[in-house]
């Protein structure tokens, strides 16, 4: 086994604690933007869904507009015969 002397042995337990401490602030850093991203996607979510709740009830609102305008036409078609 390799001799280390006592500076020898303190600054490879430096390098040790420094490489542990840059891997956990890494992957700490890999945590933080893999949440943030899902925050996002989430909010682009929200709204995709409000856009198409949105989007449903101008077509629900159209179609009862196009019913009712179909539904005069046919009222003026039977009050002419």
């Amino acid at each position: 086994m390799i001799n280390l002397s006592d500076t020898e042995e303190i600054l490879a337990i430096i390098i040790a604690v420094a490489i542990i401490m840059g891997f956990a602030f890494s992957t700490y850093r890999e945590i933080q933007t893999t949440l943030s991203e899902e925050r996002a996607k989430q909010k682009e979510k929200k709204e995709t869904e409000d856009k198409v709740k949105t989007l449903i009830s101008y077509l629900d609102a159209k179609k009862e507009l196009i019913d009712a305008v179909n539904k005069a036409k046919k009222n003026q078609k039977n009050r002419k015969i």
